[in-house]
């Protein structure tokens, strides 16, 4: 029988509300998104992943404009409570501002909210920029602010490439009371021996920190296509240095939807995840993100 499902990282949105898929083509990293400039509500999220096997699902912030972040929890949560979907909330807060406190009072009303995220990761390659410099992860503020998550309990998505992860890492060892979970497993921008073993190198460094976790989601951002091979590697090269209890499989849709179907990509990572035991598979399909988000 196939391991249930908690998907830890998927997005629903309207097209209204986010600057980058309104106007001029903005260029993104997992490349031309004209299908998915629209309206992607939660029951085409459902109908996407009806035959996956997925029972629970957490919500990720989208970049909402930076004032809409209350609206954009309020609106997901709005949707929990009419159609059960979500069941788990990662809102965002701008970590880089003085004080986050504020933020934080406004968000933690919210009953499904888990954590935040600010993406901060920043690369050589232009394209693949979000963040305004590699060493925002160790901004001043940005230390300050995540210090204080853990006074309301949540969690920290943790988005960067491999050349940051030893300043992450920092990051991540000066809070040891707070969960941080590294998106997409560090975004692996390539296979090339070179790339493979600085991302490796990477990821060691930060799993010298028991509370960091890593996703498995978004391994089609910089191939956009479903690729078996690749999600074997990663989850193969993540099992050996995190180990299964740490990782937690995500579908990054509707992103991922721009180069494949869900239960296609589900079955990928059955098959990768397949070698492993079945507390193992357990870990990486549900257990992990059971604990770390508590999806209700």
């Amino acid at each position: 029988m196939n391991q249930p499902i908690i998907d830890s990282h998927f997005h629903i949105w309207r097209q209204e509300d986010l600057p980058w898929l309104l106007g001029p083509m903005v260029p993104r990293i997992f490349g031309a998104y004209e299908p998915i400039r629209r309206d992607y509500p939660i029951e085409e999220f459902l109908d996407d992943q009806s035959r996956s096997g997925v029972e629970k699902a957490v919500y990720v912030q989208t970049n909402w404009a930076k004032e809409d972040f209350e609206k954009e929890v309020a609106w997901v949560q709005e949707t929990a409570d009419r159609t059960g979907w979500p069941h788990a909330i990662v809102g965002y807060a701008d970590v880089s501002v003085e004080d986050v406190r504020p933020q934080l009072d406004r968000l933690k009303k919210y009953s499904l909210l888990r954590g935040v995220r600010m993406q901060l990761h920043w690369h050589d390659n232009p394209d693949y920029r979000f963040a305004p410099s590699a060493e925002q992860v160790l901004d001043p503020n940005v230390r300050k602010n995540v210090a204080r998550l853990k006074e309301y309990g949540l969690s920290f998505d943790l988005q960067l490439f491999p050349a940051q992860m030893r300043d992450g890492a920092e990051l991540v060892g000066e809070n040891p009371e707070t969960q941080f979970i590294l998106t997409h497993t560090g975004m692996l921008t390539g296979t090339d021996p070179e790339t493979v073993s600085a991302w490796e190198a990477g990821l060691r460094e930060l799993a010298k920190h028991p509370n960091l976790n890593a996703k498995l989601s978004g391994l089609g951002t910089f191939v956009h296509r479903n690729d078996p091979e690749l999600i074997d590697l990663v989850v193969s090269r993540a099992v050996a240095i995190l180990g299964s209890d740490r990782l937690m499989f995500g579908s990054n849709f509707p992103i991922e939807k721009l180069w494949t179907d869900h239960f296609t990509l589900v079955t990928a990572f059955r098959d990768a995840i397949g070698k492993f035991d079945a507390p193992q598979q357990a870990d990486m399909f549900h257990d992990t993100a059971a604990r770390i988000y508590k999806p209700v």
